[in-house]
């Protein structure tokens, strides 16, 4: 039986939990070390699991921050090693970067040991679920929630796709490391946290609304691990390594809890779908990309805002019923030809497959929303303030508005109307399409972050 308010970090590891949702969660997660100097005990873990031959991974600057440490301690320790550096400046998580990883890694190599967060953690994992081998994390910064997680989120084919994988077998947080990290880093690690506010009420609406899967244990996993870091937030500016410590376990967590669900759906929202549909245009103009979990918590502040202004609105289903039935495919797919460029074609593609904009089954969803709408207001009543995931965020100085990153107004707009395109799953921007208000909401958006007050 899973206890979310009693349970530490180590007890969802290696045990087995048959749950009220009908699932026997299991995660495939070994081990995770977060301490002070957890770095020297890499070696200890390569032994406990008699891998022969790793390979470390690093990019030019995770080698600086502890690659070149942690090649040292395995030489030190006997253990036998290689390390490869990525060439790129910025890595991205696309085809040329796993070609190049292919071509580095050794057939006898047993174990990959990815040294960073976001691209590295994304890449070592494909390639190491491709290769049936296992690989470890060390983390160099609590910046984002996919370290546990059984998925990689990767640029293929112009698309951001994310490709079922496996969870790595042990997670290094050294918080010696961690709590040095840049700040910028940090916060994206909070944005990502504050995400999941969002996130949750997406899931419970979408199991309102369509009878999609949902586990309240698995939530009230994320929500107690969100309400620890929110607790102590005001540490964070100290760099305390206990408050360091608990937003990597809030991170790592969030993984234990996509693998226990089968799916990200515990850690990835319409906030989530935000960030990718920027990230993705950011990608297409060459432009250097935002930390995922800046553009998180901003996309974050984005559905707060957004779900604030729908609990208060009156809703004519009839007019949206009449804007389900006006829908045209064709029409449809000149805009997303617009939005999305070279991405387009997987965009219409998992459009034909999924049907998930067919007018009968919006039609079917705009009944079950008018049916629930009482209790749908009651799960947005849920959400905190908007101001108060401002407050959070800005007080330590990270970004809360779109411009401040470089995503101007267009790019706003079209991610409240577009991003959902992205992914076959219900979100608030899936509803809004439904009720046939998203053009109205995302104007609001836009008025709303262009006010200066939101430059706090």
């Amino acid at each position: 039986m899973i206890l979310p308010e009693k349970f530490s970090l180590s007890d969802y590891l290696n045990s087995s939990f048959p749950c009220e949702c009908g699932k026997n969660h299991t995660t495939n997660l070994k081990d995770v070390e977060i301490s002070s100097d957890a770095l020297e005990k890499v070696p200890n873990y390569i032994i406990r699991y008699s891998h022969k031959k790793s390979l470390i991974i690093c990019d030019k600057n995770t080698y600086k921050a502890c690659g070149e440490k942690l090649k040292q301690i395995l030489d030190k320790s006997g253990c036998t090693n290689s390390l490869y550096i990525l060439s790129a400046e910025d890595v991205v998580p696309n085809e040329e970067a796993l070609g190049e990883l292919m071509v580095a890694i050794d057939r006898d190599t047993d174990l990959i040991i990815a040294v960073g967060t976001g691209s590295i953690n994304d890449l070592c994992k494909f390639i190491s679920f491709k290769m049936n081998i296992e690989y470890f994390i060390v983390g160099t910064a609590p910046s984002m929630d996919g370290f546990a997680s059984e998925g990689s989120p990767l640029i293929t084919n112009n698309m951001k796709t994310t490709y079922p994988t496996h969870t790595p077998q042990v997670i290094i947080g050294d918080l010696n490391i961690l709590s040095t990290a840049p700040m910028e880093m940090i916060t994206a690690g909070l944005g990502d946290t504050l995400g999941k506010y969002t996130c949750l009420v997406d899931w419970k609406i979408a199991n309102i609304i369509n009878g999609e899967y949902y586990c309240p244990v698995i939530v009230k996993m994320v929500e107690t691990s969100l309400k620890k870091v929110v607790d102590n937030i005001k540490l964070v500016k100290t760099r305390d390594q206990n408050v360091i410590a608990n937003i990597m376990e809030a991170l790592i967590l969030t993984g234990i809890a996509m693998s226990f669900a089968g799916y990200s759906r515990p850690a990835s929202g319409s906030e989530h779908h935000l960030s990718h549909y920027w990230e993705m245009k950011f990608l297409f103009e060459g432009r250097k990309p935002v930390l995922h979990g800046t553009k998180v918590g901003i996309g974050a502040v984005a559905s707060d805002y957004l779900y604030g202004i729908l609990k208060n609105k009156k809703i004519d289903f009839d007019k949206a019923r009449s804007a389900a039935k006006e829908f045209n495919f064709e029409t449809w797919k000149s805009k997303v030809k617009e939005a999305y460029g070279y991405a387009a074609p997987g965009v219409i593609k998992l459009e034909k497959e999924v049907g998930k904009n067919n007018t009968e089954k919006r039609l079917a969803r705009i009944e079950s929303i008018q049916k629930h709408w009482d209790e749908i207001i009651k799960v947005i009543n849920t959400l905190p303030q908007v101001s108060e995931i401002e407050r959070m965020l800005s007080e330590l100085g990270a970004p809360i508005n779109p411009a401040q990153v470089g995503v101007d107004d267009k790019s706003v707009y079209d991610g409240i109307i577009y991003a959902k395109e992205l992914r076959d799953r219900y979100t608030l921007f899936q509803l809004l399409w439904d009720l046939g208000i998203e053009d109205e909401m995302a104007e609001k958006a836009v008025r709303y972050f262009k006010s200066e007050q939101n430059y706090r």
